[in-house]
């Protein structure tokens, strides 16, 4: 007889937590890797290409070094990078850590925290490697690195703090791209910039957000949705593929091929943008005469299937 078998029937029994899988930990594993390159590569772009052009990078990165300018310059008090960074993330996170998700969250303050220490830390070696005269060059090449960055980051499920946990919020609830939204944001911050210190570095500043906005957009697509029309003689077999690779629901329509005058059906189904490429494809494997449209879906109401970021 076992432990539980000798509780009386008043005292629940409690059984032990299942030790968590291996499988499990070593997606964690990757993703904390994701975080810590995502982490890595954003300070190592900050301490080059934004030091080199004098950017404001827009978000609570560009808010940060925005404030240290301006202690530095009229206050002549010189903060650390990453005390300003830290505070300016505290409220978004913990609004994060009960509406989105734990994990999603403990990895994006990761995040933060990394990329805090590196820019505080990272040799100044780098900064003198790369010594950009043009700032456009600086402004278009660390809009990528950044949007690459935050893509890594994306990539884990987790943020790059900041604006990226506002943006993921809204994504999240609302079903809707934000990262234009974050943008809008992103030029008002540079248009205090502008206020404040200098025109030419604030509209610099815009060129790299803008790219910042436009390689993310082509990196990842984990917040988008894309309609699929599939006409089809085998329409169970293809919505149960829908189903069973992405969670998905489907509606069928049932129509006559003109050319032929067979009869068909049309599958409606809206699935996440990463998923239209392989599903196209095992479409094609079940039904090599289906015709299928894919659509970009610019925002979607009622209930879809978003997997948890925990």
């Amino acid at each position: 007889m076992n432990n539980c078998e000798e509780k009386t029937a008043s005292v629940p029994c409690r059984r032990p937590a299942a030790a968590p899988s291996r499988k499990s930990t070593i997606h964690l594993a990757k993703r904390t890797a994701l975080v810590v390159a995502g982490a890595t590569l954003m300070a190592f772009n900050i301490n080059t290409f934004v030091y080199a052009g004098g950017l404001v990078p827009g978000g609570f990165t560009g808010l940060t070094l925005l404030i240290l300018e301006f202690f530095e310059r009229f206050l002549h008090i010189h903060l650390p990078f990453s005390v300003v960074l830290y505070l300016l993330n505290v409220a978004p996170a913990v609004v994060c850590f009960k509406l989105i998700g734990k994990r999603f969250t403990l990895l994006s303050v990761l995040m933060v925290l990394v990329c805090g220490l590196l820019t505080d830390w990272m040799p100044k070696l780098f900064t003198e490697l790369i010594q950009l005269h043009d700032p456009l060059l600086s402004a278009i090449f660390g809009g990528i690195l950044n949007a690459m960055a935050i893509s890594l980051c994306l990539f884990a499920d987790a943020t790059s703090g900041g604006t990226d946990f506002i943006a993921v919020f809204i994504s999240e609830k609302h079903g809707k791209d934000a990262w234009n939204y974050i943008f809008a944001g992103n030029c008002m911050i540079l248009v205090l910039a502008a206020s404040l210190f200098s025109l030419d570095k604030a509209l610099y500043s815009i060129i790299f957000q803008f790219a910042t906005t436009v390689a993310l957009g082509s990196f990842y697509h984990g917040y988008q949705q894309k309609t699929l029309l599939i006409i089809t003689s085998k329409p169970d077999e293809i919505y149960h593929l829908i189903r069973d690779k992405t969670r998905h629901d489907a509606t069928a329509f049932k129509g006559v091929g003109m050319y032929r005058m067979a009869e068909k059906t049309l599958l409606y189904s809206v699935v996440a943008a990463n998923e239209d490429s392989f599903l196209a494809a095992a479409i094609k494997n079940i039904d090599p005469d289906a015709f299928i449209n894919i659509l970009k879906t610019e925002q979607v109401k009622g209930r879809f299937y978003k997997p948890p970021k925990d």
